[in-house]
């Protein structure tokens, strides 16, 4: 008797991180579908029911973090993971706190994602780090706590940061500071 293949919905508007990550995990025998917005993966999500999901954070038009609870309103028990090339504390505070199990930053690979979605609790060995944050991570992580303030909203944060909105548009295109 074959065992039924576990359902992972891939949400991400990366066309080609989506394609190279469909394939490794249907090698790891699970049954992809992949969504590039939110609209198309809240129908996949409501059609098949998924116990997986890897979510991107940034959507070309909209934030993952606001489709994380319709998702997981259609499917309670699906385990979400957050992936992002723009990673914060603000906003993996505010993944897991809306239900992601877990919060990734990209580039990550297959063997990582199925880690990170069977991960059932912390790990206290984590890794920490020896020397504070620099100044340039810290101001990426204040904007991006702001802009999680004001959901997303460009205008609104810039002038709670006292900036012009162009110029954060251009400190938000910018890829984060490592450390």
């Amino acid at each position: 008797m074959q065992e039924t293949p576990q359902r992972l919905l891939i949400v991400d508007d990366d066309e080609m991180f989506r394609h190279v990550l469909q394939r490794a995990m249907t090698r790891r025998d699970f049954e992809v579908l992949v969504a590039h917005d939110g609209s198309e993966a809240l129908d996949l999500a409501r059609r098949y029911q998924p116990e997986f999901a890897t979510l991107d954070l940034k959507l070309e038009h909209e934030s993952g973090l606001k489709l994380l609870p319709e998702l997981l309103e259609l499917v309670p028990d699906c385990r979400v993971v957050v992936l992002t090339g723009y990673s914060s504390i603000a906003t993996a505070v505010e993944a897991i706190k809306l239900g992601a199990v877990n919060y990734l930053c990209k580039p990550v690979d297959a063997d990582e994602v199925l880690t990170a979605l069977s991960r059932e609790d912390g790990n206290p060995e984590a890794e920490v780090a020896d020397t504070p944050p620099s100044i340039n991570r810290l101001t990426w992580e204040h904007i991006q706590k702001v802009l999680q303030e004001h959901d997303g909203n460009i205008s609104a944060t810039a002038r709670a940061l006292g900036m012009h909105r162009r110029t954060l548009q251009r400190k938000l295109q910018k890829r984060p500071v490592r450390r």
